[in-house]
């Protein structure tokens, strides 16, 4: 939906490059997710990036796409969300 292969979700650690990418977080962000506690707010952080990306609210992108992500990128994939553009990307 927005833009990226399909295959690319299936790669681990690429695919949340490639989710940096969607939400227009810089690359690094992904080595946030290396460090203990950081993790989880950055996750949280990402997931209602992608939310608004794709025109939800911020309480789709915390309780469904970070706590229940299974379900929600479920939704959110075959659901009739459309892709907004980045949520993250600097604003001129």
């Amino acid at each position: 939906k927005s833009g990226q292969p399909g295959w690319a979700a299936i790669i681990p650690i690429y695919n949340i490059y490639v989710m940096t990418k969607i939400i227009g977080r810089p690359w690094w962000w992904l080595l946030l997710l290396f460090i203990p506690i950081v993790n989880l707010i950055v996750t949280i952080i990402m997931a209602i990036d992608l939310a608004k990306s794709f025109g939800k609210d911020a309480a789709y992108g915390v309780l469904l796409l970070w706590l229940f992500s299974i379900i929600g990128y479920l939704i959110l994939g075959f659901g009739d969300a459309e892709y907004q553009g980045p949520a993250a990307a600097q604003k001129v």
